[in-house]
């Protein structure tokens, strides 16, 4: 058995439910990618400003 159509088949769920969520209820929608963004954003400020202590130490 090869693992590649259940793969496909798995992201094509992904991809509907995605739609679905966001014709249903779009601003739910948008206020969860909004929180992501802010989410990975901080993360990348976050290790960012580790690596400049840590480079800043020396």
């Amino acid at each position: 058995m090869s693992m590649p159509p259940v793969k496909k088949i798995v992201v094509w769920l992904i991809v509907v439910f995605l739609l679905y969520a966001i014709f249903t209820n779009p601003n739910d929608a948008a206020d969860i990618v909004s929180r992501a963004w802010h989410l990975i954003a901080k993360a990348v400020h976050n290790i960012a400003k580790f690596f400049d202590a840590l480079l800043n130490r020396t």
